[in-house]
């Protein structure tokens, strides 16, 4: 799976906590999901359950806390999905 179907799948399991639609419409790898698409951290947790289910891994507590944007997203789940 390359970035590009990560940024895709990533796209679909965060819309429906986003709160900012003009920045979820620019969504990119720097897009933060806090700050930019406004969403709250309860739903950060959802997402990163979304995430899990998704690809069939687990995210430990301090990757979680890193799983702020759409890069570090992308980046944990490449390291998961390979090793």
């Amino acid at each position: 799976m390359d970035k590009s179907e990560l940024l895709t799948a990533i796209k679909k399991i965060v819309q429906p906590y986003v709160q900012n639609q003009e920045a979820f419409e620019k969504l990119s790898e720097e897009t933060h999901f806090i700050d930019d698409l406004e969403i709250n951290s309860a739903n950060l947790v959802d997402i990163i359950l979304d995430v899990e289910d998704a690809y069939d891994i687990e995210i430990e507590d301090e990757a979680m806390e890193q799983m702020l944007n759409v890069k570090a997203a992308i980046e944990i789940i490449e390291k998961k999905v390979n090793s």
